[in-house]
């Protein structure tokens, strides 16, 4: 599983990576985590508002802090 969580490093986006590097260590699940800062790699996904957080190549959410149970959902838990 491929994760990124895009954003130029904000407090938002800081603690949505923070949750899913907690969510995916927790839960055991073999993924690989990726922060994204660069406007322009961020642009590419076609994501014009930060946090955002990509599984696998397709956008799971953008502009707010996901919940723990919804981050679970979207890692198949």
């Amino acid at each position: 599983m491929e994760i990124k969580v895009l954003g130029p490093g904000c407090l938002k986006c800081q603690q949505v990576e923070k949750l899913i590097r907690d969510t995916v260590a927790e839960e055991g699940i073999e993924a690989e985590v990726e922060k994204v800062t660069d406007v322009m790699k961020i642009a590419r996904y076609g994501v014009f508002g930060t946090p955002a957080v990509i599984i696998d190549g397709e956008v799971k959410s953008v502009g707010r802090v996901p919940d723990k149970e919804e981050i679970m959902s979207w890692l198949g838990k």
